[in-house]
């Protein structure tokens, strides 16, 4: 009798048994596994893994009152995370592959400035990039152009009044 009331205590807790072991331990082996090896298959699989994990448990937190109404929860929560960590389902790719990147390669929505063509950490934004895309766009006769007039605007604001005309042309007056 003793020993039936314990498995109808461990079934009835499986999510709180289990899910911690496939929620946690297992995907922080298979990730440190994922770094010592070259492959960027396992990467990815891991990386999004944690991405939609911190995302179950925000959504988790904001709505935990809601959640509350609804017993099946932590088991659906269970099985999601069991279909996100398996390797035989693999679905941490294939979110990424099917919604993540997607959204990420072509947003129908800017929320802030983020560099779409380069990686954020690659190059920079200064004043030599906006001069070399200038350079790319107008080409470098103009750009030199652009630099001689800013010259002589600088030259000007040192001494007496020079006034420049559309094209370029100045005149000095003391």
């Amino acid at each position: 009798m003793g020993s039936q009331n314990f498995f109808s205590v461990v079934a009835k807790n499986i999510d709180v048994l289990v899910g911690p072991v496939i929620a946690l331990v297992y995907p922080l082996y298979a990730s440190i596994k994922a770094i010592e090896t070259r492959s960027q298959a396992d990467d990815q699989q891991w990386l999004t893994y944690w991405v939609l994990y911190s995302l179950i448990t925000l959504f988790e937190l904001t709505f935990s009152k809601l959640l509350e109404w609804f017993p099946i929860w932590p088991y659906a929560k269970l099985f999601a995370t069991c279909w996100l960590v398996l390797p035989y389902f693999n679905g941490a790719a294939y979110v990424y592959k099917r919604f993540i990147r997607p959204f990420y390669k072509n947003p129908q929505v800017q929320i802030w400035y983020v560099p779409w063509k380069k990686s954020i950490f690659s190059k920079p934004d200064d004043i030599l990039t906006a001069a070399e895309k200038y350079i790319a766009e107008n080409g470098p006769e103009e750009f030199e152009r652009l630099i001689s007039k800013a010259d002589r605007e600088a030259r000007s604001r040192r001494g007496g009044y020079t006034t420049f005309d559309d094209n370029y042309g100045c005149k000095t007056s003391i």
